[in-house]
């Protein structure tokens, strides 16, 4: 009985001990200092652009080191990989004008040096960012880029150039850290929507102040040198044939960012059709180019030529008292055909 009572005694005795050492640690541990926990840093209200000016600076390397090379060889194998729309065009029919002149005529310097960056703030695709570059060695005057990047695993790819017109200050926009809006094509929060603009702007062209949009744009750099050409061309013609010219706008050609007082500068392309009908005789054509283009020498029948042509157009928010002001402009010869 003794033995049995004292045996059955020591599993609680023992049970005692492992209580109060256990409180003992909990006492310890309570006394101890916290671990610190890693505290993340505050979002910022408004996300960053993804695309930045170090970003853009890459980009425009990249691009520039694509059209150095292309550039000595005058081939425009392998410009799509950092070329796309209008500036493929251009670059690749300038290729044919320098081989065609012998290198008299070579193709238009593009300086990949930004003096302006205006990126996009989404995070979707298509994307595109525009840039007004510093003034070219040759003087001319700095030409505002576009570039586009058509998904994520896409680079971006310069979608067009034009010149900046004399005297042109371009509307303030969103500083690079913060981004500027994509407008859309069809956006009504502007005096007239991105593709009505292009649209109404490729009719002033075409039919001058007879167009119902004319009172829209007040004369400009653009409209001027196009109606001299025009003129040039139908005078120097005119006893043998007749000269009639259209400009029209590409479908789906338009981007826009929003600006800081809430219009848009929008980039559009546009063709322009200039059709020589001959009443009697032919036409020699005496630029090469000209020549190199349509694959012959003269023609007795008709002469067609397509010009891919680049704008870039401020326009002002819905209800602005303002007109659209034409920015930028590029005109090049991309196509001759004729019978």
């Amino acid at each position: 009985m003794t033995a049995r009572i004292h045996g059955g005694r020591t599993p609680r005795r023992r049970t005692a001990g492992a209580t109060v050492a256990l409180v003992a640690l909990l006492g310890l541990a309570a006394c101890a200092n916290p671990v610190p926990e890693p505290v993340p840093d505050a979002a910022p209200a408004v996300p960053p652009p993804v695309m930045d000016v170090a970003r853009s600076t890459r980009v425009l390397d990249q691009v520039g080191a694509v059209l150095a090379e292309r550039d000595a060889a005058l081939d425009p194998a392998g410009l799509e990989a950092r070329l796309s729309g209008p500036a493929l065009a251009i670059r690749s029919a300038e290729y044919v004008r320098a081989v065609a002149t012998n290198g008299e005529r070579p193709p238009v310097t593009l300086p990949m040096t930004a003096q302006t960056t205006i990126v996009p703030d989404t995070d979707t695709w298509p994307r595109t960012q525009m840039v007004v570059t510093e003034q070219p060695a040759d003087l001319q005057a700095p030409l505002l880029l576009v570039l586009q990047q058509d998904g994520p695993r896409e680079p971006y790819r310069l979608w067009s150039w034009a010149r900046l017109g004399p005297s042109v200050q371009m509307p303030a926009t969103a500083d690079p850290s913060v981004g500027s809006e994509p407008v859309a094509a069809d956006d009504d929060t502007l005096l007239l929507t991105p593709a009505e603009a292009l649209g109404q702007y490729a009719d002033v062209l075409t039919n001058g102040d007879a167009s119902a949009a004319a009172a829209t744009f007040p004369p400009d750099f653009f409209r001027t040198a196009l109606g001299e050409a025009r003129n040039q061309t139908a005078a120097s013609l005119q006893a043998v044939a007749t000269v009639a010219e259209t400009v029209a706008p590409v479908e789906g050609a338009v981007t826009a960012l929003r600006t800081a007082d809430g219009g848009a500068i929008v980039v559009g392309q546009l063709n322009t059709v200039t059709t020589v009908t001959l009443s009697q005789g032919s036409i020699t054509l005496n630029d090469p180019f000209d020549a190199a283009l349509a694959g012959k020498g003269s023609v007795t029948s008709n002469l067609v030529r397509t010009w891919t042509d680049v704008v870039a157009l401020y326009v002002p928010p819905a209800g602005a008292a303002t007109q659209v002001q034409v920015l930028a402009a590029e005109h090049a010869r991309t196509a001759v055909s004729g019978e």
